[in-house]
């Protein structure tokens, strides 16, 4: 499916070395405010107090977050869980405060407003449990990043699977640079919205390399270079399509999903753009300086024994 066909190619690779030298800079300034700024992290990787509380009727959930914000709680994490009565409460750690007492602070605040609001559970989330989650989600990316790797270099080549993941890992620090440098919170809900990025920027790659492979075959004459930019131009309608769709749902989480959805949509919207442009300008123009070639895709038939230029040399008769 097609909305448009550009019938002459785009010469992407014409000004892959500026745009890549853009993407440098702004990798550089993403790793410079991860180690200056450092990550926001939520209540589940720093610790703190997650309470349940129940309603009889649905919670608005706005109006139980002005009341703890206004407990002088700060980044406090206010959503519905199980159904709309149900409302799911996560309390940053305060020194010299136990989990106890804020969970008695906020419900005297909740129960002033409405007296049949009902505690269901509350529980403390250690910094050791926070430590453990922030490792899990480390590995969980490198188990991502090696699979991807272990992929593409199994179903196209080893220059490929460079190109894709050096790509795929500039749009993963980008999202953290992001975050980092406006100090967004960043929970669980991010860091699975990072690991959806890899995945998803890495599909746009794929569907452009396949088509690199494609070409090779289909034109003999052309170079890698002319290759390369007719396979992105072809695929320019198809990219339009799924990303704008995909786009769409995001956007709507992003204006309409409240607080909980918010920086996930946010990492995602980051993710999505970022991955067209690593996909085109970087992942391509990669796979091109070292040295893709029609070899390295095509391999030559083997002749078989007593076979001369691909034909019987024996005697006819």
């Amino acid at each position: 499916m097609e909305f448009f066909k550009i019938k002459k190619d785009i010469p992407f690779m014409k000004n892959a070395l500026v745009f890549n030298a853009i993407s440098f800079v702004t990798f550089l300034l993403a790793v410079f405010f991860l180690f200056s700024r450092g990550l926001h992290l939520s209540v589940e990787f720093t610790g703190g107090t997650v309470m349940e509380v129940s309603y009889n009727q649905a919670a608005d959930v706005g109006k139980v977050r002005a009341l703890v914000a206004g407990l002088g709680f700060n980044d406090v994490q206010v959503q519905n869980f199980g159904s709309a009565r149900d409302v799911m409460i996560r309390l940053p750690a305060q020194a010299g405060v136990s989990s106890a007492q804020q969970s008695d602070k906020v419900m005297v605040a909740l129960k002033s407003d409405n007296p049949e609001a009902a505690m269901r559970r509350t529980e403390f989330v250690g910094p050791q449990v926070g430590e453990e989650l922030a490792t899990d989600g480390l590995k969980a990316l490198a188990f991502v990043v090696v699979g991807i790797m272990l992929y593409l270099a199994i179903r196209f080549e080893w220059k490929f699977a460079v190109a894709a993941i050096v790509a795929n890992l500039h749009d993963v620090i980008i999202i953290l640079g992001f975050f980092a440098f406006f100090q967004w919170e960043f929970s669980l809900a991010v860091l699975a919205a990072v690991l959806a990025v890899l995945g998803y920027s890495v599909n746009e790659s794929v569907v452009i390399f396949d088509r690199i492979r494609e070409n090779f075959r289909r034109f003999r004459k052309l170079n890698t270079v002319e290759i390369i930019d007719n396979a992105i131009t072809s695929t320019i309608s198809r990219t339009i399509i799924t990303h704008g769709c995909t786009q769409i749902m995001v956007l709507s989480m992003l204006l309409f999903g409240g607080e909980t959805l918010h920086y996930f949509a946010m990492a995602l919207t980051i993710g999505i753009c970022f991955g067209i442009y690593s996909s085109v300008f970087v992942a391509a123009a990669i796979a091109m300086w070292l040295g893709i070639q029609r070899e390295d895709l095509i391999k030559a038939p083997v002749k078989k024994d007593g076979d001369q230029d691909g034909e019987n040399a024996g005697a006819v008769v």
